[in-house]
């Protein structure tokens, strides 16, 4: 026979011997528990993607060095002539966007579509000559990017992402409740109340393998709860669903876009965003693309709109992509390290006309937070000291998934989940609760419908049939 392990749902040392709080702590601790064995997996992907993709910047000069580098020269050929050079090396192509390099000794970029497939091909600005070509699908990063927003799965994987987001908040809510230290002595003095910071604010190392375990879980896990929620927060913006919603309305609200970036009126809500048209900084994704007044003139060439974005100051990291249609424009943008340089402007391909010039100055309070958080979050914003700590709070992330289960299989009965055990509890002193996951459901929707399909489940299936009732402990 195996050695019995301790029952699952006996509640935690720390638990609170008044019946009310008792029975608060039971709930909070279950909640905490499903979340944890459900989501738990999927915090560690994010957390071990996120952690490769906070260094994309050395990992892509390293993968890509011979593509990247080129030797500085005098003389420079023209980004008419290297455009043109593409076009003679891809006769069926589609000239998409031109980089021109942010210093001298990097190669210039132009990226096409040919045969339904999109490439980069790397030119020496110098010599004019084709260093290399790249396709998107082939980008290590790109994938671990896709891994990490939406599991590879397009849509499908966006929306779980986005849930198991929604319900670390959560975990980390219920989380701390768990640690917060209880008070059991009151009837005793003032000296004997002030409870020791071991088991708090660092583990108990001679007080048993179980009560280590959970010290080993929460107490790391209490440390980088402020950490954790920030990267949740600044990575929600980008998310399918609550994103998408969000930024519509940071934008509708009056968050949006001051009449100062327009160089005549805006266009009307109606028209082509600048999303669909290039990448470019999350406070500029929703930015109406005005149209370039049609005349017999021939549209201007690379080297005139690259003299448009060094008089008007833009950070030289910025790729152009190049209008397809007569009445298009070009557009500028620039998504460097910092949120501060970060600029999208549209200029007419004919007159060279700047007809929208938006930048993080413009921002309003909104954008300005959310792109600070972004380049936080991607770890760009401070350069190595920003990627040491978000690393850092990524490790922790997975060490304290991996702790959090492997805490439940030690104390897993032999049959049975190990949920904790449900407390009798009466409805009307639930409505706090209740309140709560409204709030929740509201301000997180997929977090409100996981709760709707829980609830179906529990009230169809596990009430009505025993086995899976005794499984659960419910």
């Amino acid at each position: 026979m195996g050695k019995k392990k301790p029952p699952a749902s006996k509640p935690n040392e720390s638990q609170p011997p008044n019946p009310s709080s008792a029975a608060w702590y039971k709930i909070v601790w279950r909640w905490h528990f499903y979340a944890g064995i459900i989501f738990a997996p999927f915090l560690i992907i994010l957390a071990i993607t996120g952690s490769v993709y906070l260094f994309k910047p050395q990992i892509e000069q390293a993968l890509y060095r011979d593509y990247y580098t080129v030797t500085p020269q005098v003389e420079r050929v023209t980004p008419s002539k290297l455009v043109g050079q593409v076009k003679e090396l891809y006769p069926d192509a589609t000239i998409t966007k031109y980089r021109p390099g942010e210093s001298d000794s990097r190669s210039t970029e132009i990226s096409l579509t040919s045969g339904g497939e999109s490439m980069t091909v790397f030119m020496d600005p110098y010599t004019g000559e084709k260093i290399g070509e790249l396709k998107d699908k082939d980008r290590i990063m790109d994938k671990i990017e896709e891994f990490h927003g939406e599991l590879m799965v397009g849509t499908v994987g966006d929306r779980i992402v986005e849930l198991a987001a929604c319900w670390a908040i959560v975990l980390i809510m219920t989380g701390v409740y768990l640690w917060f230290p209880k008070n059991k002595n009151k009837n005793k003095n003032k000296s004997k109340k002030k409870r020791s910071l071991a088991g708090i604010l660092y583990p108990r190392l001679g007080k048993g393998k179980q009560i280590l375990r959970r010290d080993l879980h929460a107490v790391p896990a209490f440390w980088i709860a402020a950490g954790m929620l920030f990267l949740i927060m600044t990575g929600l913006p980008w998310s399918g669903l609550w994103g998408s919603n969000f930024q519509t309305m940071a934008t509708n609200t009056g968050a949006g876009y001051p009449p100062s970036i327009w160089s005549g009126s805006a266009p009307s809500s109606h028209v082509m965003q600048t999303k669909e048209v290039a990448e470019v900084p999350w406070a500029a994704e929703n930015l109406a693309v005005p149209n370039s007044t049609i005349s017999d003139f021939t549209p201007l060439p690379i080297e005139d709109v690259m003299y448009v974005a060094r008089s008007e100051g833009i950070h030289p990291s910025y790729t152009i992509s190049i209008p397809q249609q007569a009445d298009g424009v070009y557009t500028l943008s620039a998504y460097p390290p910092k949120a501060q340089d970060e600029a999208t402007m549209h200029i007419d391909q004919y007159s060279g006309a700047v007809l929208a010039d938006y930048r993080y100055d413009h921002y309003g309070i909104v954008g300005k937070a959310v792109a600070l958080g972004i380049t936080l979050h991607k770890g760009t914003q401070f350069g190595i000291v920003n990627q040491i700590f978000s690393l850092l709070i990524c490790i922790g992330i997975i060490f304290i998934a991996v702790s959090g289960l492997y805490l439940w299989w030690k104390r897993k009965p032999d049959h049975g989940l190990g949920a904790p055990k449900a407390p009798e509890v009466d409805a009307k002193k639930m409505r706090l609760f209740l309140l709560l996951l409204i709030a929740l459901g509201i301000l997180f929707p997929l977090v409100g419908l996981s709760l709707i399909i829980v609830w179906i489940i529990d009230y169809v299936i596990v009430r009505r049939v025993p086995a899976i009732k005794t499984f659960l402990n419910a």
